[in-house]
């Protein structure tokens, strides 16, 4: 069932992926929930969405057009108040997928991109372009290098934004750059489970952490952990899936937002 696992390339390009989405997703998934921004990070993902049905039409890297458009998402919610940024999500949200659709229909007739939808919308790991993983992985650090550096003023923003202003915290720097690291999580989730199941990843292992822990610092390290054995986990059940209905392999997202689920449900146990 697990023949060649340990040897196939795409399988090692899948897991590098995967661990970076899960690992950055993880960290920046717990300042996500206690700054109640779940639903900016929903509506990010569907901008990004655009980006890569744009790659696909424009034939670069998906990297960067998850994350150009996604970046671009972030700038638009940046230095607006709590009710002005759920409005400004809500209308990202629907030109995002607006904008996604015509890109893909031109993506599927000009370039005859078939399965372009499904690979946009619900990723596809084992289709992943060689070099991807690296790419992944180096930008996953970064961001963690990153949220390490401001993590003491966001976490102080992200539970009292009075007092941080007190203390000196420009709170809107700190919240634009958390934006741009959102973007960036939601970037490698999307190319590891796709635009739209890409919060999952997002929150489920984070929301999971903080059921079992309420300091941050272990929250974030929960968090990854959890992140990382959904995806790799996802990825070694959809290559045993093979074995399930000969010559056709299951969807790799399918099989990770599932572990994301039971986990979080294991931990909404394990907290009652």
């Amino acid at each position: 069932m697990f023949e060649g696992f340990w040897t196939s390339q795409v399988v090692w390009n899948a897991l590098l992926i995967g661990g970076a989405a899960a690992v950055l997703s993880g960290c920046i998934g717990v300042f996500t929930v206690l700054r109640g921004q779940s639903f900016a990070g929903h509506a990010l993902a569907d901008v990004s969405s655009a980006g890569g049905a744009l790659s696909l039409l424009l034939g670069i890297n998906p990297m960067l057009g998850f994350f150009g458009l996604g970046l671009l998402g972030a700038l638009g919610l940046s230095g607006r108040r709590q009710g002005d940024g759920d409005l400004a999500a809500g209308i990202l949200l629907g030109a995002g997928l607006g904008l996604t659709a015509l890109l893909l229909h031109f993506a599927i007739s000009l370039r005859n991109s078939t399965g372009a939808a499904a690979v946009v919308m619900f990723g596809s790991l084992f289709s992943a372009p060689p070099g991807a993983g690296a790419l992944a992985l180096g930008s996953a650090l970064a961001g963690v290098v990153l949220l390490g550096v401001i993590h003491r003023p966001l976490l102080l923003s992200s539970l009292d934004a009075g007092l941080a202003a007190v203390r000196g915290v420009n709170i809107r720097l700190v919240a634009g750059v958390f934006l741009v690291l959102l973007a960036l999580a939601v970037t490698l989730s999307a190319m590891a489970v796709g635009a739209i199941l890409s919060t999952a990843l997002l929150i489920g292992p984070a929301a999971a952490a903080l059921r079992l822990t309420r300091r941050p610092g272990l929250a974030c390290a929960l968090a990854a952990g959890l992140g990382v054995f959904c995806a790799w986990g996802g990825v070694a059940l959809a290559y045993a899936s093979y074995g399930f209905t000969p010559g056709r392999v299951w969807p790799v997202s399918f099989f990770i937002v599932a572990l994301v689920f039971c986990t979080y449900a294991a931990a909404s146990l394990r907290r009652a």
